[in-house]
């Protein structure tokens, strides 16, 4: 299927600038746009809040294609369609008994999209979601399919699940599962904001993915905790910890927001796929009225960047509808924030005022840059191209594996040239 016409990501502050948008139905299908397109990007959800998807040639959604989930139990791998959804996933994971072992806050978001952006959830050990990927096939420049597996003995799978787009089209991805689980999710409100940098370790250890809600400006804080019920619990259910009070309610990531989309809270347990995210499948959790950024720091600096954050408290707070503090464990994925370290993440939910929020971000940049932060591939950034791939150590690999996988280019934007100028990288062949 093909449309032409403006298509806007889904906060609607970015047109793209393509002219046509497949949508195909089968694989021949694609193989033959890709084939004969002079340039291709794939538009996933449209979730991310920059150009990374953007191009002046053809869009791809994966929207219409086969749907599969194919389970191997004995690799304890699920391989699925790429452009499936993550609650279409977990779903038929759950059906079948299996579970993957974390989910971002949305389920709404396609599993390539995700994962070639390195998109996470949160948990003191857990990876990214796209350190899950065992194998990814891919539709190359000639409309030519290939295979990149974790056990060929080679790094190159590393370099190529966080791939911005920039290697081809993912079609199918084989990932990592696990028997599947229950998980609990409380609650806690009123967290003095100072426990968040003096308590950290204890915190973040708390529960198998912990989230702290703040606005930087205020005094305290919400946290959010997702246990296992498999697992150690959460600090004693319905009292008082750390200064916080359990929530005798529902609550909303944002607090002027109904908790009417968010999943269910209260320790009442449920299967993983309807608690780890922070918001219900079924529902969508706004109208897309918001912009975003985060920044992705080594967990050694989280007291520093948590001061430095609270010092611009009175310039977050006007524009910042909520900020989310989570963790991510270290990975081995060239383009992850995350690569060879454990992280804290700073996300941030502003307002639609591009201009005002934009003046923030840069000034939280300047602050935190310095202390190892990396932006996350689709949000808001106001540091410059070079200076965040210089803090990549396998970025000149990554060029090379771009230039291996598209010499003439055919799955560059504008976006991806600007970090990785295919002229430069060639050059280091």
């Amino acid at each position: 299927m093909l449309t032409t016409g403006a298509t806007t990501n889904w906060a609607r502050n970015i047109t793209f600038g393509a002219a046509r948008l497949h949508r195909p139905d089968s694989l021949a299908e694609l193989r033959r746009i890709v084939g004969s397109a002079d340039q291709v990007r794939v538009l996933g959800t449209g979730h991310s809040f920059n150009r990374i998807a953007d191009t002046d040639g053809d869009l791809v959604s994966l929207e219409r294609m086969p749907q599969r989930v194919e389970i191997d139990p004995g690799g304890a791998t699920a391989t699925i369609a790429a452009g499936m959804r993550y609650a279409q996933v977990a779903e038929e994971l759950h059906l079948a008994g299996y579970a993957l072992a974390n989910l971002a806050s949305l389920p709404h978001i396609t599993v390539a999209g995700a994962c070639a952006t390195a998109t996470h959830g949160s948990g003191n050990v857990q990876r990214c979601l796209a350190a899950s990927v065992a194998g990814l096939e891919i539709v190359g420049p000639e409309g030519d399919v290939s295979e990149l597996r974790r056990d060929t003995g080679t790094d190159r799978l590393s370099g190529a699940v966080v791939g911005l787009g920039g290697l081809g089209v993912v079609t199918s991805m084989t990932l990592d599962i696990e028997p599947a689980y229950e998980v609990a999710q409380w609650v806690w409100t009123g967290l003095p904001l100072d426990r968040l940098g003096d308590s950290f370790d204890e915190i973040f250890a708390a529960a198998y993915s912990v989230s702290v809600f703040t606005d930087w400006h205020a005094d305290e804080g919400v946290v959010w905790l997702k246990c296992r019920t498999d697992l150690p619990g959460p600090p004693e259910p319905g009292q008082p910890w750390l200064g916080g009070h359990p929530a005798d309610r529902h609550h909303h990531p944002v607090p002027a927001m109904p908790p009417l989309h968010c999943t269910e809270q209260l320790g009442s347990p449920g299967p993983w796929h309807e608690r780890l995210p922070h918001f219900r499948p079924d529902f969508t959790p706004s109208n897309g009225d918001e912009l975003q950024s985060e920044l992705i720091l080594p967990r050694t600096a989280a007291t520093e960047a948590f001061a430095a954050l609270r010092g611009l408290g009175d310039r977050i707070a006007p524009v910042v509808q909520v900020s989310e503090v989570r963790t991510v464990a270290a990975d081995e994925l060239w383009l992850s924030p995350a690569y060879g370290r454990d992280c804290v993440a700073l996300h941030f939910t502003w307002v639609p005022d591009h201009a005002a929020v934009i003046e923030v971000v840069a000034a939280m940049e300047e602050l935190l840059l310095p202390l190892g932060a990396r932006p996350h591939w689709g949000k808001l950034t106001a540091a410059s191209p070079e200076r965040i791939v210089a803090s990549y150590e396998r970025a000149a690999d990554f060029g090379r594996l771009l230039a291996d996988h598209d010499p003439a280019g055919k799955f560059r934007n504008a976006f991806l040239n600007g970090y990785f100028p295919a002229d430069s990288w060639r050059a280091t062949r």
